[in-house]
């Protein structure tokens, strides 16, 4: 009777780790598209040292969480939940901008690079990752609802910052952490 409970516990936390597992790797695209949308910051932020214009732009900001918060509704993602996951999104983004903007600021230059225009090149492309990200969000619902998702989360992010190809220093992985800071929804 002892060694049939140890291989039953020993089945139950195999299927365990393998959902937990499987869990991840639904959740890696979500991370790649946040990160994605993390390396565009570079480009705000260049854009913005050439306009001399502030990283804070309140009205862009709602309309980016408007925006989400209806695209969300038509996958019937939560209104509160995809404003909330967005802000962080922005939030996560601008401390990109910020660090960079220091940075720049400390050597007296922005490395060389081409005039950025914001409306043109930018928010296009942050609009299909926006697109990208709701359809993650429907595609994880019932993962991000469950209450290993912090955990799974993190092991995402933490999988996606340590492969191959990635030169990821701690800038990244605080801004990507914090992008996914609201992800779980529960």
């Amino acid at each position: 009777m002892g060694q049939l409970a140890i291989v039953i516990i020993s089945l139950i936390s195999g299927i365990r780790a393998a959902h937990a597992q499987g869990a991840i790797e639904r959740l890696q695209p979500l991370v790649e598209i946040s990160a994605r949308r993390l390396a565009i910051a570079e480009q705000v932020a260049l854009a913005k040292w050439d306009s001399n214009a502030a990283v804070e732009d309140a009205p862009r900001e709602a309309e980016v969480i408007m925006s989400a918060v209806n695209d969300g509704e038509s996958k019937g993602l939560d209104r509160k939940f995809v404003s909330n996951f967005f802000r962080d999104q922005i939030e996560a983004n601008k401390v990109v901008q910020y660090s960079l903007l220091a940075a720049w600021h400390r050597a007296g230059r922005a490395p060389a690079h081409r005039p950025i225009d914001l409306a043109t090149a930018i928010r296009p492309e942050l609009d299909k990752l926006q697109m990208q990200l709701i359809g993650e969000l429907a595609d994880t619902a019932d993962i991000r609802a469950s209450a290993a998702c912090p955990t799974n989360i993190a092991k995402a992010v933490g999988k996606y910052l340590a492969a191959p190809g990635h030169d990821s220093g701690p800038l990244e992985a605080v801004a990507l952490d914090r992008a996914l800071a609201r992800t779980c929804a529960f």
